[in-house]
């Protein structure tokens, strides 16, 4: 037997918490309108209003904020390659001002810092801006799934598109028997073995983007150390903090989730193919590919390869050398003339 919740008291609307979600009300008043005209789109091609419709509307809300993000992550990502490229002079600067604790001497390795970045067109804030814009989607996501069995209950006032009738047809929804406005805890047996999947795929996904990362991205020197052993360990531990959010959570909410999850994973495929860090595993691969790639190019194009090339550049040097001699000529000094 199972207690359904009190749809009276909708707690996320109360304390900070309510406060925070008032904020973001024109975000969440986008997603509903953006999830509502997908759901018409799906009922126009055939399907029934309540049931997949609905789910594809939730996976098509994923891909729309992961098709905004995507612009600033690829941007992102050569940021982070040309970061990575300046490592030897961020050292330098650091060994430079190493064991100087002094005010002037803090304050100059701070603009020779800067002066780096701004010359080589660097933002070293730059890789938290996706992530910046998807930790409100995701609270906006959450609210906006959490609060429509209360407008359809008609305890809670609209949101967006979700009118009470509306509302009412979204949480009766049913993906493989499971009301997708039910939580862990108001689900059947079966129910709690979906939730269960749904969990463990989250997690698995999560999980294996952390591991290839670590397997494929680091470089050698990396992977030693306190520091790596603290990622090995959080490669676990963030996964299994789901397990916990997950049973407090609609059904659909996880619907959310675990396309998230699985979208943020390829993308970090992506990035550790085309992106990879230097010196890593990742690098390695990639000259390899991209120098058969570029041997493929040429043959179909009928020029030599890269081998071929090199080989013949080779001779020409030999071949120079032997008509000139090993020691270069030295410059001639031009004479003035005499006025």
């Amino acid at each position: 037997m199972f207690t359904n919740p009190d749809y009276n008291n909708f707690l996320l609307d109360k304390g900070l918490f309510g406060w925070v979600y008032k904020i973001l009300t024109p975000i969440e008043w986008l997603m509903s309108e953006i999830m509502y005209w997908f759901h018409k789109l799906m009922t126009l091609i055939g399907l029934p209003s309540k049931g997949l419709s609905w789910i594809l509307a939730i996976v098509f809300l994923v891909l729309v904020v992961h098709a905004i993000i995507l612009p600033m992550y690829i941007k992102q990502m050569k940021s982070m390659a040309r970061m990575q490229a300046l490592q030897p002079k961020m050292m330098h600067i650091q060994k430079k001002y190493k064991g100087k604790t002094d005010q002037a001497s803090k304050e100059a390795m701070s603009r020779e810092t800067m002066k780096l970045y701004e010359d080589n067109k660097v933002n070293p804030m730059g890789s938290c801006l996706p992530m910046v814009i998807q930790g409100p989607v995701f609270m906006c996501m959450f609210y906006m799934l959490s609060a429509i069995p209360y407008i359809a209950h008609g305890s809670r006032r609209t949101l967006g598109a979700f009118d009470r009738a509306t509302a009412a047809e979204f949480a009766d929804t049913h993906l493989f028997g499971l009301k997708i406005s039910n939580t862990f805890g108001m689900a059947d047996t079966s129910g709690k073995i979906i939730i269960g999947i749904f969990t463990f795929l989250m997690c698995a996904a999560m999980w294996y983007m952390q591991f290839n990362n670590m397997r494929k991205n680091l470089p050698a020197a990396s992977m030693e150390g306190s520091q790596y052993k603290m990622q090995q360990m959080m490669t676990w531990i963030f996964p299994l903090m789901y397990i916990f959010s997950a049973i407090s959570m609609p059904f659909a909410v996880l619907v959310y989730w675990l396309t998230n999850n699985i979208c943020n994973m390829l993308r970090s495929l992506w990035q550790v193919h085309a992106f990879p860090t230097p010196g890593s595993p990742a690098e390695e691969a990639k000259i390899k590919r991209d120098h058969i790639n570029e041997n493929k190019r040429r043959a179909k194009t009928g020029q030599m390869s890269i081998e071929e090339e090199e080989l013949q550049k080779a001779e020409e040097e030999a071949k120079r050398r032997e008509e000139q001699g090993f020691q270069r000529a030295q410059p001639k000094r031009k004479r003035k003339k005499k006025k």
